[in-house]
């Protein structure tokens, strides 16, 4: 009896270990449906996707050193201060980033299925749609690589711990911009051009190459699309846009600056 029972509690103990070593290794909408619609197959392979990124002895890196170059001169400019700002803004922070360039406050208060629709994307477009490419690659990032400071030192240790290509902040940034330009096409400009400029903020602050930052927006551009096939994503977008619509007839919405 008590070999039976040492068996069963043996073998509980390997299947509760083995469940437990599955959930760990899964991170996606199955484990955290709060921070994700897609799961990791459903998404464009960014390893498949994208080239290599430049060898350090090629053409194109010089491109990547000369914006580099082009980055650290900025850092002592009001545009240096902006991507410093960029580089304090963690993943809660980006509906808020927008907000301005979207025309009214994104907020869990003041907008929050706007807000639900960004918070729940963004590890899709920041990890799934970069995830092969950065953990085969484990690229160097430029402050490393170049043996210099960024222009937000507290970060360096952390960031020095994962691959620098393709960009995961950019991703997010460019893919939030999208479905933002989306949800009010009336301030598309500025909505995008924010998006734009998160990710050159990874350049000025040397965290990225600007080739990380190019391949980021080819793989947030893919996820975005494929979000777009996803009903849980599509139902909240729908939500979005009916609340965007309220607070436009409301008169909350700043206007476009277009002419």
């Amino acid at each position: 009896m008590k070999a039976k029972l040492s068996f069963v509690f043996i073998l509980c103990a390997l299947v509760s270990f083995n469940a437990f070593a599955q959930e760990t290794k899964i991170k996606d909408h199955r484990t955290k449906p709060n921070l994700y619609y897609l799961e990791e197959s459903e998404v464009a392979n960014s390893l498949n996707l994208l080239p290599p990124p430049p060898a350090a002895n090629s053409i194109l890196f010089l491109y990547d050193k000369a914006q580099y170059d082009w980055g650290k001169l900025q850092r002592d400019t009001p545009r240096g201060d902006q991507a410093a700002q960029d580089a304090r803004v963690d993943g809660n922070g980006v509906p808020f980033a927008f907000s301005e360039a979207f025309g009214v406050e994104i907020s869990q208060e003041k907008t929050p299925e706007i807000h639900k629709l960004v918070i729940n994307m963004r590890e899709d477009a920041g990890d799934l749609a970069t995830r092969h490419a950065k953990n085969h690659y484990m690229r160097v990032r430029p402050f490393s690589f170049f043996k210099e400071m960024t222009c937000n030192p507290e970060q360096q240790q952390e960031l020095s711990t994962n691959g620098s290509y393709p960009s995961g902040h950019t991703s997010i940034g460019w893919a939030t911009a999208l479905v933002l330009s989306e949800v009010n096409p009336d301030r598309q400009n500025e909505i995008l051009k924010r998006g734009f400029e998160m990710g050159q903020s990874r350049v000025i602050c040397g965290y990225h190459f600007q080739s990380d930052v190019d391949a980021a927006r080819i793989v947030a551009s893919a996820v975005v699309a494929r979000l777009h096939a996803n009903e849980a994503f599509m139902t909240q977008l729908k939500k979005a846009k009916a609340e965007f619509a309220k607070l436009q007839k409301a008169g909350a919405v700043k206007a476009s600056n277009r002419k």
